[in-house]
């Protein structure tokens, strides 16, 4: 026997080091887990008590009797120029009412989806490592605090026609970012440059306020110089964020001049005029300020710090080079991700030591300026159309809120990978105390959903009986029948304000194929 294959003791702690820290790494990612994932089965489950409300109305009959094209043909020339809202509102209004219990389900998988393959994509990108089953619980927790943390949770997340334009919305965006940062060959490269177009061109004629925060986000990484970008890369990124700015300004310049969106600003008195008006932008930016105090008072979104925190605390150089983008090549795995060697560990700590000395606080500033800027913008575009009650309008925050998630998210992998390489000794309890930040918001956000919970079964239970009675009344011949607004989370109803808005009572008449809903206390059911 060779002394090659002698292990002394000292080498046969080190391999099992980091075994022990794997076997711990699992078993806190386990039990934290468990927390956003039963509070997303908790989102999810609740949701099958959606039912129509405000807009549904109006939306649910047009895909009913003309289909995908005169749902577009609403938008484009009627309501507001939003083209590719028009499809997604066809994409779950087609099933009529009986999609709207879906929704919940169905768009929170796709959002978590995408932004776990985000997170799995970026430390991809960066060469970085987590133990297995960590970024997936950081993004629960990330998401669940970006779906439930607002003042208005049914309408942010549960209300299908708002959370296509300003939920949905920002998440789709930063899917078309998925393929630039996985570009390894010429056909990748190609495609991540289609998307940047068409995404552009989908998300002008989808949201105003998600295309804004792309905007600044995208000019907020050409005017870094794309410096934390090495080597041949640059120049795809900058192709990239060129073809998404064009796809954008396209896609808003469809939307701008469409009929609809010319109708909308005429009834709100709206234009590039007045909102530009230095007495308007100095009104739009008192209330980002009360917005930006009501968001920065919801202690609640520690929790993506705090998950960012843990990843930080966790990752570990993969063994490889961070992908650079270059030529469509890509740098060997060498497989040596937690192997515990002298030199895995001492590339980890260069790493982690070297990554956020480098421009750390600029990206910081650059993120959390970034954040400022869109979201006074998406404030200035809204005030028009909502006036003072953008404050409380927490359902249209959405477009720059996720933003605001991330950049803790970021904020908190840059301080995790700062303590494990200058103050390693503190690792443990600062772990901990993240974790229990982690699984306390959770704790925290719990609460209110299951009273929101509470008060969607009571409207689902409301809706169904006078449901019933509606269709019942009209197979027998009624033209006029009676309604009860029964409204939940604030939503719009027809008879609003005890009988003296009307909208949408037109639109439930047509839905159920009446002449007319009269208002009614009591209700068209026993």
């Amino acid at each position: 026997m060779t002394t090659d294959t002698l292990e002394t003791p000292t080498e046969r702690e080190g391999e099992q080091e980091p075994r022990k820290e794997r076997r711990w790494a699992t078993g806190w990612t386990v039990a934290l887990g468990l927390f956003p994932f039963a509070l997303l089965a908790a989102v999810f489950w609740i949701g099958r008590l959606v039912r129509p409300g405000a807009d549904d109305w109006c939306f649910l009959p047009v895909v009913r009797d003309e289909g995908a094209s005169g749902m577009i043909a609403k938008f484009y020339y009627e309501d507001n120029g939003r083209v590719a809202n028009a499809l997604m509102v066809v994409a779950y209004g087609v099933f009529g009412a009986g999609g709207h219990p879906w929704f919940a389900l169905v768009s929170g998988v796709i959002m978590v989806g995408i932004l776990w393959a985000l997170t799995v994509t970026v430390l991809r990108r960066t060469g970085l490592t987590a133990p297995r089953g960590v970024p997936l619980v950081v993004t629960a927790t990330g998401a669940v605090v970006f779906f439930l943390a607002t003042p208005d949770t049914y309408k942010v997340f549960y209300w299908p026609a708002n959370s296509v334009s300003h939920t949905l919305a920002p998440v789709l965006a930063c899917a078309a970012v998925i393929p630039l940062l996985r570009a390894r060959t010429r056909r990748g490269r190609g495609l991540a440059l289609g998307v940047a177009l068409f995404g552009g061109f989908f998300l002008g004629t989808l949201s105003e306020e998600t295309a804004v925060v792309a905007c600044v986000l995208i000019g907020t990484v050409l005017l870094l110089g794309l410096r934390t970008l090495p080597g041949p890369g640059r120049t795809l990124v900058r192709r990239w964020c060129v073809l998404a700015l064009a796809g954008i300004a396209v896609g808003v310049v469809v939307l701008y001049t469409a009929p609809g969106a010319r109708a909308r600003r005429a009834r709100f008195g709206a234009d590039a005029g007045s909102m530009l008006d230095a007495g308007q932008l100095a009104t739009a930016l008192k209330a980002f300020g009360e917005i930006l105090g009501t968001v920065l008072a919801t202690w609640q979104y520690l929790g993506a710090l705090a998950a960012g925190l843990l990843l930080g605390l966790l990752l570990r150089n993969g063994g490889r080079t961070p992908d650079t983008g270059t030529a469509g090549t890509e740098a060997p795995d060498t497989g040596a991700a937690d192997t515990g060697t002298a030199d895995t560990e001492a590339a980890d700590t260069e790493a982690a030591d070297g990554e956020p000395r480098r421009r750390p606080l600029l990206l910081v500033a650059a993120g959390a300026l970034a954040f400022l800027v869109s979201g006074f913008l998406c404030t200035v575009i809204t005030y028009p159309a909502f006036g003072a009650s953008v404050v409380t309008a927490a359902r249209v925050w959405g477009d720059f809120l996720l933003l605001y998630v991330l950049l803790l998210a970021g904020l908190g992998v840059l301080l995790g990978r700062v303590l494990r390489a200058h103050r390693p000794g503190a690792r443990p309890a600062v772990t901990a105390v993240a974790a229990a930040v982690c699984a306390l918001s959770c704790v925290g956000l719990a609460a209110p959903l299951l009273r929101l919970g509470t008060q969607m079964e009571v409207r689902a239970q409301r809706w169904d009986r006078q449901d019933r009675a509606l269709r019942e009344g009209a197979a027998h011949g009624a033209r006029v029948l009676p309604y009860t607004p029964v409204s939940v989370g604030r939503m719009v109803e027809p008879f609003g304000r005890h009988g003296l808005r009307p909208w949408p009572a037109e639109c439930v008449a047509e839905y159920y194929g009446l002449d007319k809903v009269t208002y009614s206390r009591h209700g068209a059911h026993p």
